[in-house]
């Protein structure tokens, strides 16, 4: 589908949102973000429902996969598409309602002033989020994890919520596209050696983001990828 017309709210930047059977959330989410950034891109991951439809009614640009290929593959073709189009900036944000569009908006506003090529979003910097304590304990073996293996001295090593500049976004290359593409671009991102921070966010689990993945089981997977890969 053709790009949507850039209204000029930080045209420099590209809101990359993989997009998989979220009919019932998608559109809601899609103009809550097209007040602050007017490049939004949804790769439709082979959703069985109108997902891309409601996502293209709603403002989005749609790329669409034929096939369901994964996370990690949906991000890697919007971070391409982001990359074709000039983007200085890339913002990845779920599509199921749990990220919040300001703390998106600062993160870059942080990247800005800091002159920063990644901002990681983070759970742990304040006490907004509530995962869950057994939750909350394995994202905290996957923070260990993590640090032992880039020496990034993260305290959120699987939050979805990323500011990602140009210059950094070039060297990811995501391969895994089940749970392990997480710590992927982690680990890539470590690699580039460029200016990095977190940024405190507020994660919103509701019933339906915890039931389209943000269980404890799905963070028990996300631990055993790490592990395997």
């Amino acid at each position: 589908m053709p790009d949507k017309p850039d209204a000029g709210l930080n045209s420099d930047v590209w809101v990359i949102i993989p997009l998989y059977n979220e009919a019932q959330v998608v559109g809601g989410v899609i103009k809550e973000v097209r007040a602050v950034f007017s490049n939004v891109a949804c790769v439709d991951d082979g959703s069985s429902d109108d997902s891309a439809v409601i996502a293209d009614a709603a403002g989005a640009t749609v790329i669409k996969h034929p096939i369901n290929m994964g996370q990690g593959a949906a991000l890697q073709t919007g971070f391409d598409w982001a990359l074709r189009r000039g983007a200085r900036y890339v913002v990845t944000f779920d599509s199921d309602g749990q990220h919040r569009v300001e703390d998106a908006q600062a993160m870059v506003q942080k990247a800005r002033e800091e002159n920063l090529s990644i901002v990681f979003g983070s759970r742990f910097l304040d006490n907004r989020t509530n995962p869950g304590f057994l939750k909350k304990i394995v994202l905290g073996l996957a923070v260990v994890f993590t640090r032992w293996t880039t020496g990034l001295k993260l305290t959120d090593a699987h939050n979805g919520l990323r500011v990602i500049r140009y210059d950094a976004l070039r060297k990811v290359d995501i391969k895994q596209d089940r749970m392990a593409h997480a710590s992927e671009i982690v680990n890539q991102l470590a690699a580039t050696k460029l200016p990095w921070s977190e940024y405190p966010v507020h994660i919103i689990y509701t019933e339906y983001s915890k039931a389209k993945g943000q269980s404890l089981w799905n963070s028990v997977n996300i631990l055993i990828d790490l592990l395997v890969n």
